[in-house]
């Protein structure tokens, strides 16, 4: 379904972030994310030559987490192909602080803690909520897909209920696909 039509408007910027998720053949798995932002429009930079041209990436940048089953972290990458100042590189060798930290509850806080103002770069600390999404997903279908989509303990409440409106222990998605943690809500 689209979005309503919207008024008259010119477009002034454009983000693309886009995450994949890898299992290696060490038993690890790469997430990488990837951000891109662009301008319709040229623009002076001292840094990049005198100008960013319209559509040329005004930020380029990369991470790479390999995580465990656990979600535990054993390596960090951070990469700039293109940003505004040729100082924004100097940054990346602190996310290696990343290394031994676990993707869990709480994760987008500790990250803020770690990365927030000058201890980061704004546009690669954005990508580390991403990435943690996307680590779940791609860990958590790599397990469902090794057990032919069966869950091994079918009594069990899964970690992503309760995570969101539709997974509410209380809906009607939870009713029709784990009842064994259905809860009727509470009309009174």
């Amino acid at each position: 379904m689209p979005l309503s039509k919207p008024v008259e408007r010119e477009l002034a910027h454009t983000r693309t972030i886009v995450c994949q998720g890898y299992e290696r053949k060490d038993g690890l798995w790469d997430i990488e994310a990837h951000i891109v932002d662009t301008k319709p429009y040229s623009f002076p930079n001292k840094d990049r030559g005198g100008r960013i041209e319209a559509d040329e990436a005004l930020h380029d940048m990369k991470l790479r987490l390999t995580v465990d089953e656990t979600l535990l972290i054993h390596a960090a990458e951070a990469v700039t192909d293109a940003a505004p100042f040729n100082y924004c590189t100097a940054i990346h060798p602190a996310y290696s602080r990343l290394i031994g930290l676990r993707i869990a509850p709480g994760w987008n806080q500790k990250t803020k803690e770690i990365f927030g103002g000058i201890q980061g770069c704004t546009h690669i600390t954005e990508l580390l909520a991403t990435i943690a999404t996307a680590a779940f997903q791609t860990v958590g279908g790599s397990k469902m897909r090794r057990n032919n989509f069966v869950d091994p303990d079918p009594k069990a409440i899964p970690k992503h209920l309760h995570t969101c409106h539709a997974l509410a222990l209380t809906s009607p998605v939870v009713l029709e696909h784990w009842p064994h943690a259905y809860q009727a809500p509470d009309n009174s």
